[in-house]
């Protein structure tokens, strides 16, 4: 198992986070079947303000690359993106069309 977390900025508007956070309270069953067939085991998503942060626990063998080029070829989860990117905006150290970012680990007590 591999764990990963990442970070994105919401749109600072508290009526768009709202809705924000319903589309994620009934996800779509095809994004989640996206999301498991890609190897991704468990997601989790926190905010606070307009900053989320994700947790992913995957499969030994997840990628992000294969992840991309699953997301790439499937249609559902290119509407979905496209939809739920107008409440999204790139952190500010995000490249062009950057979204999601994957954070470096600077503390673990185990």
């Amino acid at each position: 198992m591999k764990r990963y977390c990442l970070a994105l900025d919401l749109v600072n508007d508290a009526e768009m986070i709202a809705e924000y956070e319903a589309l994620h309270k009934a996800i779509r069953p095809e994004i989640a079947k996206s999301i498991l067939d890609s190897g991704i085991t468990q997601m989790e998503i926190f905010r606070i303000e307009n900053r989320l942060f994700m947790i992913m626990e995957t499969e030994d063998d997840f990628s992000f690359e294969k992840k991309s080029a699953m997301d790439l070829a499937n249609p559902k989860v290119q509407e979905w993106e496209q939809f739920v990117w107008k409440y999204q905006q790139a952190l500010p150290s995000a490249k062009e069309g950057e979204k999601w970012m994957l954070m470096d680990q600077i503390f673990a007590l185990v």
